[in-house]
């Protein structure tokens, strides 16, 4: 399928108002707020150094550095000496336990995250680690150690060797930005990039208890795409994350960034284009645009193109320095809400330094999908302050959070259209370097929003990683 079509009926001008809202919410609902109710240390002494702009235990892409499941929750990063430790508290703790695994970082690369996942099956542990284009390591627990934490002593035993394929199941030689899923069933998929950045394609694999298997590949990097200033004949699907409704069907948002420069008006820009929406009601084996058009089939040599009717929800041509890999989330109805973020054409219509120009004058916008089917975005009136990026997170009564670099939170009501935005937290007190770590899977849980944000240092120089939680509307 290799039409090219903007979907531009759907979304209603870059800032929306009242009257394009999805509904009120009931009379009772509350709107958004945050308590904060303590604040713990993982790591006085946690590996510190500064590449992509960003820090390897502290990248927002994340898909799970941060979780919790029956009452524990979990966290993984990087310590001064290099090791991968993962940690567990009681919730309500302040105190974590620590296990270091037998592996250590390979290279000072931000990109080499850890990533978590549980799968409900048979109560493991899953940890990827340590990759950007390369290979990976991989690591399970036992079967039930989440299912029965508290009876179960939180040592090296409860964990498996470290391996290099996911028992037996090698993958790519090229893998990049794991993020676990966990499926309705109780089972785990993993999304993970095969290539490299500009020329790569979104690929998936599927725990069931017992073994994995590949599902392959879902989008393609071929196409051609042609701006005002060039072309490129290759790209990759960056994604803003991968997730479950209520209901079973698995959304995503993405940007495309494209290989050649040539498409953009300064060489100092980033080559990022339009924001894109899919969904699959299989469990990721074919995906379908917004107006429910099949556009691609996983494992297929039909897979998600650039040049495919209907993906594009927000277009934005590659001279506003859009950021990649922000935020996503679902509401209670089912309804999909991302974070994007640029700079506004009102500061200009070509950014010639995207770290720069994003610092001084990127806003983060929500977009969502409002009831009556269109797509409603509203400015954020927050500078961003940074290059980096922002994380999405909705309440039990769907009010929506902004988790903005530095650890500061920006809150919307359900019942004003989410077009209320204020700042709830300014981040004072923290010294947070930028991007943060949030636990998407606590907030439905117990309404507690837990936030991992390492200190600002300097050169390498080891700094605190710490937890603070938040309380949400009850």
């Amino acid at each position: 399928m290799r039409r090219r079509t903007v979907l531009t009926t759907a979304l209603l001008g870059a800032v929306a108002g009242p009257a394009l809202t999805a509904g009120t919410a009931r009379a009772a609902d509350p709107g958004p707020s945050v308590t904060q109710s303590g604040t713990t240390q993982l790591d006085s002494q946690a590996l510190y150094f500064v590449s992509y702009d960003g820090l390897v235990n502290n990248n927002s892409f994340q898909k799970n550095g941060l979780l919790t499941h029956r009452g524990y929750q979990y966290a993984a990063w990087y310590t001064a000496d290099r090791s991968a430790v993962v940690a567990r508290r009681a919730l309500g703790a302040t105190t974590w336990s620590r296990i270091t695994l037998a592996h250590k970082l390979k290279s000072s690369d931000s990109h080499n995250v850890i990533s978590m996942g549980v799968s409900r099956t048979d109560g493991r542990l899953h940890l990827n680690m340590d990759s950007h284009s390369d290979g990976f390591f991989y690591v399970k627990s036992v079967a039930g150690l989440l299912d029965n934490a508290a009876s179960t002593a939180w040592t090296s035993a409860v964990f498996g060797s470290v391996q290099t394929s996911l028992d037996g199941l090698a993958l790519t030689t090229q893998f990049t930005y794991p993020q676990f899923v966990a499926t309705p069933a109780g089972g785990l998929q993993l999304s993970y990039r095969v290539g490299v950045s500009g020329n790569g394609r979104n690929a998936l694999a599927e725990y069931n208890g017992s073994a994995w298997t590949a599902l392959g590949e879902w989008s393609a990097s071929t196409g051609t795409y042609t701006s005002a200033h060039g072309s490129s004949t290759a790209r990759n699907m960056y994604l803003h994350g991968i997730d479950y409704d209520t209901n079973g069907r698995l959304h995503s948002f993405f940007t495309w960034r494209e290989q050649n420069a040539a498409v953009m008006c300064n060489a100092g820009g980033i080559t990022n284009h339009d924001t894109g929406y899919v969904y699959s009601t299989d469990r990721g084996r074919s995906w379908r645009n917004d107006a429910g058009t099949l556009v691609g089939t996983t494992g297929s040599s039909d897979t998600v193109a650039v040049t495919d009717a209907g993906l594009v929800v927000d277009s934005l041509d590659p001279d506003h320095s859009l950021m990649n890999q922000e935020s996503q989330a679902t509401d209670s109805a089912g309804l999909p809400h991302a974070i994007i973020s640029y700079v506004p054409g009102r500061f200009g219509q070509c950014t010639t330094n995207y770290v720069t120009d994003r610092t001084a004058n990127g806003r983060a916008f929500h977009l969502r999908k409002n009831a009556s089917g269109g797509w409603t975005k509203t400015e954020i009136p927050i500078g961003l302050n940074s290059s980096q990026r922002t994380r999405l997170v909705l309440d039990r009564y769907d009010n929506a959070y902004a988790i903005l670099p530095f650890g500061r939170i920006a809150g919307a009501s359900k019942s004003s259209g989410h077009t209320d935005w204020k700042l709830l937290f300014d981040g004072s007190g923290l010294n947070a370097f930028g991007e943060v770590v949030i636990d998407e899977t606590r907030v439905p849980q117990d309404g507690i929003l837990s936030v991992m944000y390492q200190e600002k240092s300097s050169g390498t120089t080891p700094s605190a990683l710490r937890v603070i939680d938040f309380r949400l509307p009850a």
